[in-house]
């Protein structure tokens, strides 16, 4: 959306977005493949999902990965409200927000997981939402540091606090990662 000039629906084109941006789309897969250890079949499965080619967007799927901010119970028989513009720039702003922090929360739980250390971890990770920001355009309004920051009060929290459930090993990776990120993204 931020990319059509306009917040209607009617002028999305999935595939006219990624067509000039293959080499970036490219970039991330790489960099995720490498980050997760993944195989060619983990990596088949974005291209199964979908969601890097052309698709329809619908007000119900923004309503949904915008995490139902936009919701409106008193009109919930009637959808159409999730057609005006305001509504779709805010889903679409939001969604930007939380798809970002969830990339990077993502990224760093492959890395840890794949046992990949937090200094080529989190060069790849910082790579990777560089990208993704340049990508959601909005004329700067989704920074990697803004990204960073929304990960680390939304999500780290939850993994670190006593009594998380979270095997110390786990904490720590991602305690380093953190570290590492903060170096990326917020040095000083």
């Amino acid at each position: 959306m931020n990319h059509t000039g306009t917040w209607d629906l009617a002028d999305v084109s999935v595939g006219d977005f990624l067509a000039p941006r293959g080499g970036e789309v490219a970039r991330i897969m790489a960099a995720i493949r490498t980050i997760g250890r993944f195989d060619d079949p983990v990596m088949a499965i974005s291209e199964e999902l979908g969601y890097l080619r052309e698709h329809p967007v619908t007000p119900e799927f923004l309503l949904l990965w915008s995490a139902g901010v936009a919701w409106d119970p008193e009109s919930s028989e009637d959808l159409a409200y999730l057609k005006d513009p305001r509504v779709v720039r805010r889903m679409c702003r939001m969604g930007a927000d939380l798809q970002l922090a969830h990339l990077l929360d993502a990224l760093v739980t492959a890395g840890i997981a794949a046992g990949v250390d937090a200094e080529e971890g989190g060069n790849l990770t910082a790579g990777i939402v560089r990208i993704a920001c340049e990508l959601v355009g909005d004329a700067g309004r989704s920074t990697p540091e803004g990204v960073f920051r929304m990960w680390r009060v939304a999500e780290l929290p939850d993994i670190l606090r006593p009594g998380s459930g979270a095997p110390e090993p786990g904490k720590a990776g991602y305690r380093a990662y953190d570290a590492e990120l903060e170096r990326l993204f917020a040095p000083g």
